[in-house]
């Protein structure tokens, strides 16, 4: 599996991920499904609400969307996802055994977990008579005593819509903090039951509800009780990337656009791992939206490529770098850059952000000198060593990370103190100056931008006259990041000689082109100046 490049792999197969699944496979996409075999539902007996298939069981919706998933081709396999990864042309998986699966695109379709408070008898009876959804199971337990039993502020909406399933409605009001009298009106107005104490245990049969402790001793006879569990969406193994999210009253999940692509352009989402409130119905709607979205997004890739014809020759920035990496056990000495290292003693250390990471070894110098530092690199296979080489020198977990991902997505936003990129070149098109004005967005008022590249190639290196590589020289370079003068200064500009041994072992010089430019302290209200200033 692991040497099977696959169009799109969906991590999550439930009812949105096979959803995605059948859509992709009906579109002739090479579609692999990995499944942790967990669905949120899976506590229900029954499904409601979803046309054509009232009454039927999670699990046989599952077992039928697998199998009409599979006649298309569509291979499904059990396991669980430790990491996700971008590399440019695509995304790298690494599964719970280390196996590690290439695919163009990503869906994410892990879902979430309905964390219930710790009160004894509730969540043995949680999907029977212990309910969440009042859509999902209302009809079943309608005209009878049902309880709500709040967690949030947000169980005050739900106790008002139980209220249209049941004249008998009890709601155990502790989980909405302080009642004001405006809201203890607005329940009564329309006979619902309130208690103030805190409910202590669930009472009843292996899966019925008889009552409801109080922690004053009371017991409170109900039917069936509805509550609404802490979401905790699967994403875990995306935190690395630092995807953007968006803050719901229910907590933080994946933000997505309208067809279910997050803040790159290769990881899509959908199901409850991006809204809490989606049901089957919906989650299947929304999955088949987003297979189709991510087919249309290949289509356009595959037109793309197509019509340029002069540049098939040129492999992407991404494939080159990793076959580079891959063809040989290590690619670099292993040591920090001597500018990097010269300059950043000079400074407060604080949070750093090394472009072009490769191997590690500036981000672990940076981490082994006081910095938190964040590594990216295009290359799946240099993270990895970057990763294995900083827990191999030490380096606490908390104070390095590496991330693999395209440079040219860095997009807007972060705080950092320190941003570098070393010797940033590449011998296929790479948009370096888009990189690099990028990289000084990312730059926190008072923190530092450092560049540092080849001056001109060594002298060893014997090229045909007319075939020298044309560097940017340091004034070049800070002509094309084009940053504002007024809040940016230049603190280095200049050509540094630097001490090497040539192939033959003899003692040699290269030339680096060095430019520090720092990000001036005076920024807009709100924003927090950044600690690296120079030390005086």
């Amino acid at each position: 599996m692991d040497e099977m490049q696959w169009d799109v792999m969906v991590i999550g197969g439930g009812a949105a991920g096979l959803s995605a699944a059948l859509l992709l496979g009906r579109a002739r996409r090479r579609t692999l499904v990995v499944d942790a075999g967990s669905p949120r539902n899976r506590f229900a007996e029954h499904m409601h609400g979803v046309l054509g298939m009232e009454g039927v069981s999670p699990a046989e919706l599952l077992e039928r969307g697998r199998a009409e998933a599979s006649a298309y081709g569509v291979q499904i396999v059990p396991g669980a996802v430790q990491r996700v990864d971008p590399t440019g042309t695509g995304v790298e998986v690494t599964l719970d055994d280390g196996e590690s699966v290439r695919a163009r695109m990503v869906i994410v379709a892990t879902g979430m977990t309905d964390e219930l408070p710790v009160i004894p008898g509730l969540a043995e009876r949680w999907g029977s008579t212990v309910l969440h959804c009042p859509y999902c199971h209302g009809w079943e337990v309608a005209d009878q005593h049902l309880g709500v039993l709040t967690t949030s502020p947000l169980g005050l909406h739900q106790a008002q819509l139980v209220r249209q399933w049941s004249d008998t409605v009890t709601v155990f009001t502790a989980g909405l903090g302080p009642l004001d009298a405006a809201a203890e009106n607005r329940l009564r107005s329309r006979g619902i039951g309130l208690v103030a104490s805190p409910v202590v245990e669930i009472l009843g049969g292996s899966e019925a509800v008889d009552a409801v402790r109080t922690a004053d001793g009371a017991l409170i006879a109900v039917d069936a009780l509805f509550t609404a569990g802490a979401p905790r969406p699967h994403t875990a193994f995306l935190d690395h990337l630092g995807l953007a999210t968006t803050d719901t009253p229910m907590g933080r999940f994946l933000a997505v656009d309208g067809t279910g692509r997050t803040s790159n352009e290769r990881i899509w989402a959908v199901g409850n791992v991006t809204d809490p409130v989606l049901t089957v119905p919906m989650s299947i709607g929304a999955g088949a939206r987003t297979g189709g979205a991510v087919n249309a997004a290949l289509v356009i890739e595959d037109f793309d490529r197509s019509a340029a014809p002069d540049r098939a020759a040129e492999p992407a920035p991404g494939e080159y770098w990793e076959d580079r990496y891959s063809s040989a056990e290590r690619m670099w000495s292993g040591r920090v850059n001597q500018v990097l290292a010269e300059i950043a003693a000079d400074l407060v250390p604080g949070r750093a952000l090394d472009l072009g990471c490769g191997e590690g070894a500036d981000a672990i110098w940076l981490a082994q000198h006081g910095w938190t530092a964040t590594g990216i690199d295009i290359s799946g296979t240099a993270i990895r060593r970057a990763t294995e080489a900083a827990r191999a020198a030490g380096v606490p977990a908390e104070r390095i990370s590496f991330v693999a991902a395209d440079l040219s997505t860095l997009g807007e936003g972060g705080r950092y103190d320190l941003v570098t990129a070393s010797f940033l070149h590449s011998p296929v098109a790479l948009p370096r100056t888009e990189i690099l004005r990028a990289a000084a967005r990312h730059v926190a008022p008072g923190g530092h931008l450092l560049i540092t590249g080849h001056a001109a190639a060594p002298a060893w290196a014997d090229l045909p006259p007319g075939h020298e590589p044309r560097f940017r020289t340091p004034a070049e370079e800070i002509e094309d990041l084009g940053l504002d003068p007024e809040r940016w200064a230049v603190r280095v500009a200049e050509t540094r000689p630097r001490q090497v041994t040539d192939p033959q072992g003899r003692p040699a010089s290269l030339d680096d082109a060095v430019v520090l430019l720092q990000h001036h302290q005076h920024h807009p209200a709100g924003v927090a100046a950044g600690s690296g200033e120079r030390r005086r």
